[in-house]
């Protein structure tokens, strides 16, 4: 069922915002996702059991939900351990995101024990790898989407350009399973390539849902314009 959750060739919402943002808050992250569905969104990827819950009230798409948590002595931040997932899944996510990578986990669990256990208790889960070889794993231990959101954000993959629509092209061609789009898709033609690459659904955060950084790269290219104008006075 859950494999039909989200609609082939759709684009999901990542509605988040982070505290020191100014619309943090899980009133404006249902309204965001409101606004998103308007626009033809098929689903919301939401932070926090509260936005969660908040998003879940406010739409009727399916929501992929996640808790980040920095634990100290650990990388893993999105929804690092089996309590985690558990929580965000009860909190009312259709899908839950959780870290895939290779890197150590909180809980003391492997990734292929947390894959197994979320998988017994009737949890769907979205993998995010940041690698080629992290996302065969993560779908033969039993992940139902593998997303390349943490592409660029490990230590192995810091030095990538975003977004890499290689690593897209790679997992869609090797998998069976759903394969996802996330990271650095800054306009339309990204995401459509995405899609004819092969993803099944591309999912956009930041170019749609912060403001703070969207109005900042008007700033930046208007002040390089201002700053020729004024050398040449």
């Amino acid at each position: 069922m859950s494999k039909q959750l989200i609609p082939a060739g759709g684009l999901v919402v990542s509605c988040q915002a982070l505290e020191d943002e100014p619309l943090h808050g899980s009133s404006h992250m249902a309204a965001m996702a409101r606004a998103a569905k308007q626009a033809g969104a098929v689903g919301i990827r939401a932070n926090s059991l509260a936005d969660i819950r908040a998003i879940k009230a406010a739409v009727e798409l399916p929501v992929i939900g996640l808790l980040k948590r920095q634990v100290e002595g650990y990388d893993v931040f999105i929804t690092p351990t089996v309590e985690d997932a558990e929580a965000a899944a009860a909190a009312g996510a259709d899908i839950v995101a959780i870290d895939a990578t290779s890197r150590p986990r909180p809980d003391g669990k492997t990734l292929e024990e947390t894959l197994a256990l979320l998988g017994r208790r009737g949890i769907a889960v979205m993998a995010d790898v940041s690698t080629y070889e992290e996302g065969l794993q993560a779908a033969g231990w039993g992940a139902e989407y593998v997303s390349t959101t943490l592409c660029g954000y490990t230590a192995a993959t810091a030095a990538t350009v975003l977004p890499n629509l290689d690593l897209v092209r790679r997992l869609a061609e090797q998998l069976d399973v759903q394969v996802v789009a996330e990271g650095g898709i800054y306009d339309p033609a990204q995401a459509a390539t995405a899609l004819q690459l092969g993803a099944d659904f591309v999912v956009v955060g930041s170019a749609i849902t912060r403001p703070q950084w969207i109005a900042s790269r008007y700033v930046a290219a208007m002040q390089q314009v201002a700053e020729g104008r004024q050398s040449e006075t």
